[in-house]
């Protein structure tokens, strides 16, 4: 466990030994699960990466096996707190959704820790339109009630566009992760606008966007790879919010060449 503001958080290292003992290469790798799941949604992708990197991942608070939380505190503050706990200076981050928020703010705010940026159908503060008002007060009407299946059937819909039927991986990570969304709120202090600073990000950058995601999030997604300089968009049109689920092998190649481009630098 990590210790963070007020609390703990989980987390894991693979270590600095890849396939069979060999050493692995470049900046390690960070990353940062969605809202819509846990760290266990980086399982598809973990062994390809931890073959060649150095990997670190952890359960945001109130999600997997982090508590949840009891005092306020920010997502970076807790990003910087596991790079801390790891002695780790530079790394290449890697968020999804929630976690691809949180790794602009910690870019923009400490940029010397951050060798590159992978985001996968983030999201970032400040961008308007990303959350719908109909949305959100569905939801909240679907927790008042306690309508646990209701809520994972209005994710999947909102999100879980190209799964199969029935989604049961993506299930499984929702109903999971669904109570996170409310043991956090009134603890977790929203990082400050982002989206018009996206322009001072001044490092390798890949973000993929999934056509089959919500459409608010892939307009907001569009316009941030225009806003990032330099920014490798990946259209997948086999994803939704889910693409370590989707299309393993696409966010694996994504997050390998981020790696290596970052290293050559």
């Amino acid at each position: 466990m990590v210790q963070v503001k007020g609390g703990e958080i989980w987390a894991d290292d693979t270590g600095t030994d890849g396939v069979a003992g060999a050493a692995v290469a470049g900046p390690p790798l960070v990353l940062l699960h969605a809202g819509v799941g846990d760290s266990r949604m980086w399982d598809p992708v973990l062994p390809a990466l931890a073959a060649r990197h150095r990997v670190i991942r952890y359960d945001a608070r109130g999600f997997g096996s982090s508590p949840a939380p009891t005092v306020s505190y920010t997502q970076a503050e807790d990003l910087r707190s596991v790079l801390d706990h790891y002695e780790l200076d530079r790394v290449v981050l890697v968020g999804s959704s929630m976690g691809g928020r949180t790794v602009i703010d910690l870019a923009l705010n400490d940029p010397g820790r951050v060798a590159a940026l992978g985001l996968l159908v983030p999201g970032v503060n400040g961008y308007d339109g990303l959350d719908s008002p109909e949305v959100m007060e569905e939801i909240g009407r679907l927790a008042t009630a306690g309508d646990m299946d209701g809520l994972v059937a209005l994710a999947l819909r909102l999100w879980g566009g190209a799964g199969p039927d029935p989604d049961t991986e993506a299930e499984a990570l929702l109903r999971a992760a669904i109570p996170a969304w409310f043991t956090t709120y009134g603890h977790e202090t929203p990082g400050a606008p982002a989206f018009d600073r996206l322009g001072e990000l001044d490092l390798p950058s890949t973000l993929l966007l999934g056509e089959q995601d919500q459409p608010e999030v892939i307009r907001c997604n569009e316009a941030m790879a225009a806003r990032i300089p330099g920014c490798e968009l990946v259209r997948r049109p086999d994803c939704d919010h889910f693409p370590t689920l989707r299309a393993p092998e696409a966010v694996v190649e994504s997050v390998t060449g981020l790696a290596e481009r970052a290293a050559a630098g």
